[in-house]
């Protein structure tokens, strides 16, 4: 494609006679050999995180780069009326927001396909008067400076002129979801994929109610006559969309977070502080390869860190190890606590080593994963459904919907292995990536802030120097 295109630019350039015309769009991305993304800063967009960059529009920037074989060229901003002035000035080539879009900017830009759909919703704190319309608000509303949400409450205060609402320019929408959480400020409007990340961390965030449904997420253009990225940008959507590629993508960052229990989330984050420290070092010591927090969310879902748990169906411990399990990972002791942690983790990563290697990360864990719960011959039966119904048998965003079909005769019966629980599965697996991502979170932010507690430690018993008076000798 990009060989024909410039080919063609060539071609039309030796046999025109009139006045050359301004170079194509995609024809200039081809030139410079780079895409030039505008990108928010933001738990669901970019960040770079332990293991380097990642985010849910930096994933999609980097495909779309990858299907133009051109560099992905980020220009990343805490601020969207920042990106929006370099998109007018021809310094970037979109904007890859993750937010919802004002009706002001679609008129304004120009909107590649929508690829998400999110509501504005009113967010106050639990345990606070929940108001039921925006004339029950008693504080302003506060939202982010040039946002869809700021223009949404600014062209209802046209109905409602009591309405109040304070605009930031110096936070980001999760920094303001935190405030709110936190009782600095009593609400703001935010879009609800932003709001379903953030309840992991602070649980005590709620939905009040909703002003707008289904907004479009999608990526921001300049609005010229030039329509060749536009048309790469429909095509890309097409397919990724055909291909399951948004669907993978979307599970990895929302499709286990659309669930919200409050009580049991604020339960986990008290139980991180308190029953945590007394295990942590065993789950480090037996981890192996595995990142130690998946072996954490784990026993977390199976036995919220009880070493002596018990369960009807017979399965003890930290981990509960069935007998035939502990037998064969050398557990004499279900319920001692670093026995089951050595025999989960052992058993853990045989089932990773037991998924055909095809199959990519992190796809791969959450197969092994489900299979840790349910078995990996219905695992593999669920695949097979799977693949029979043409969707892709190694994705786990694909099979997850299969799964909870081995409840029903006309399905299970296609399997050697027969009926399985697969929804609870399902839930298993969605459960421990919750918990997961949100020790991360807790772990990391203890990190920071035990490394700025040094910091100011160190300065504090830096010798302070006595500055050296000079005698002043007169003449």
């Amino acid at each position: 494609m990009r060989r024909f295109l410039l080919g063609l630019m060539v071609v039309f350039s030796l046999v025109s006679c009139a006045p050359a015309p301004e170079p194509m769009h995609l024809h200039q991305i081809y030139q410079r050999d780079s895409i030039r993304v505008g990108i928010l800063n933001g738990p669901t967009s970019y960040f770079v995180g332990p293991d380097g960059a990642t985010g849910y529009e930096y994933e999609l920037a980097e495909a779309f780069a990858v299907k133009l074989g051109v560099k992905l060229e980020l220009v990343p901003s805490f601020h969207l009326e920042e990106l929006l002035l370099k998109l007018k000035n021809n310094e970037i080539d979109l904007i890859a927001s993750g937010a919802t879009i004002s009706e002001k900017l679609q008129k304004e830009f120009r909107l590649a396909p929508a690829y998400q759909q999110s509501d504005e919703v009113l967010v106050y704190r639990l345990g606070k008067k929940r108001p039921k319309s925006l004339a029950e608000l008693d504080e302003p509303i506060v939202v982010n400076k040039g946002s869809s949400q700021a223009e949404t409450l600014i062209t209802m205060q046209g109905d409602q002129p009591s309405l109040d609402v304070q605009l930031n320019d110096t936070d980001d929408a999760t920094e303001l979801l935190q405030a709110v959480a936190e009782g600095k400020i009593r609400y703001t409007l935010a879009d609800s994929h932003m709001l379903a990340i953030n309840q992991r961390f602070y649980p005590s965030l709620g939905v009040a109610f909703t002003l707008k449904h289904d907004q479009p997420v999608a990526w921001l253009l300049r609005r010229t006559d030039d329509d060749s990225l536009f048309t790469v940008l429909i095509e890309f959507f097409g397919r990724s969309y055909e291909n399951a590629e948004l669907l993978t993508l979307e599970d990895k960052y929302f499709g286990h977070v659309k669930k919200f229990n409050y009580a049991d989330t604020l339960e986990y984050i008290d139980a991180i502080d308190r029953t945590l420290p007394r295990y942590r070092n065993l789950f480090e010591q037996y981890a192996g390869p595995l990142d130690w927090r998946i072996l954490a969310a784990m026993a977390y879902q199976e036995s919220r860190w009880d070493p002596k748990a018990r369960s009807p169906q017979g399965v003890v411990g930290m981990m509960m190890l069935t007998v035939p399990t502990a037998n064969l990972m050398n557990v004499s002791s279900r319920v001692d606590a670093a026995q089951s942690i050595r025999g989960g983790s052992k058993f853990l990563q045989k089932l990773i080593g037991l998924i055909p290697e095809r199959i990519q990360q992190p796809d791969r864990l959450w197969f092994a994963i489900a299979a840790y719960n349910l078995g990996l011959s219905h695992v593999e039966s669920a695949r097979l459904l799977t693949e029979k119904d043409g969707a892709d048998p190694d994705k786990w965003a694909e099979v997850k919907q299969r799964l909870p079909l081995l409840r029903q005769r006309k399905y299970y019966s296609q399997t050697r292995t027969g009926f399985a629980r697969g929804d609870h599965a399902v839930y298993y697996v969605e459960n421990v990536r919750r918990y997961y991502d949100t020790l991360l979170w807790v772990d990391e932010k203890k990190q920071t802030e035990a490394k700025l507690q040094q910091k100011q430690q160190a300065e504090s018993q830096r010798p302070q120097l006595t500055p050296v008076l000079k005698p002043v000798i007169k003449q």
